[in-house]
């Protein structure tokens, strides 16, 4: 593999694992903050915490991916 292609694939999977950390942590504290209201919602009570985590870790990766590939995309588009 070059140079520029390791490089590209650190910082995309940098970026997943930061988005993997961010979105698990954001979804607990979402569902923390759910349960600690005045009046929680049938969905919040029943929601599984677990799967919830998982969801968030997921679309934390997803995002973590994207911004690193439109990061990278965007630094080739101004060097042309």
């Amino acid at each position: 593999m070059d140079r520029k292609m390791t490089r590209f694939c650190l910082l995309v999977t940098l970026c997943s694992l930061a988005g993997l950390v961010l979105g698990g942590t954001v979804s607990r504290a979402e569902m923390q903050q759910c349960l600690v209201t005045d009046s929680p919602t049938n969905a919040c009570l029943t929601a599984d915490p677990t799967e919830k985590t998982v969801e968030g870790m997921g679309m934390g990766v997803v995002a973590g991916a994207g911004a690193a590939i439109g990061a990278v995309w965007q630094l080739r588009q101004n060097n042309d």
